[in-house]
């Protein structure tokens, strides 16, 4: 038979206050190797999910903050070369086998990516992720 500790409230139950260093110490235990959340929290006499919010904000890393994330990049659209006359269509004689398509997808960070095909001239993406990330 396991004994279990049982609480008593004799009072109208409000809700309870936790100082910072009270939450600072039961993150820094869930950090522990091998430690047990549930086992961490029931301890204390929370829910488990008041842990993971308070690890949450208390883990919680900022990045830093930059001018040009609102910023605006201008775009030029110049108008596309004069079209060529069509030639009569023929079976194009193919001696290599068509080339598939294929994308490379970059992570800029912040839920910030670019799609670009994977024959990209690399100025040209570096100019343009110069733009983007407001290296220019």
């Amino acid at each position: 038979m396991t004994k279990h500790p049982i609480e008593v409230i004799t009072s109208v139950e409000r809700r309870r206050r936790w100082s910072r260093e009270d939450k600072e110490r039961l993150v820094a235990a869930c950090l522990e190797p091998g430690a047990v959340l549930s086992e961490i929290a029931r301890s204390a006499g929370i829910h488990v999910s008041q842990l993971f919010r308070w690890r949450k904000e208390l883990c919680q890393i900022e990045e830093p903050r930059t001018e040009t994330a609102n910023t605006l990049v201008p775009v030029i659209v110049s108008e596309a070369a004069p079209s060529v006359q069509p030639v009569a269509s023929e079976a194009p004689a193919s001696s290599q086998p068509r080339r598939k398509r294929s994308d490379v997808m970059i992570e800029l960070g912040r839920g910030r990516r670019i799609r670009v095909d994977s024959d990209i001239d690399t100025e040209a993406l570096g100019r343009i992720l110069d733009c983007v990330l407001g290296r220019r």
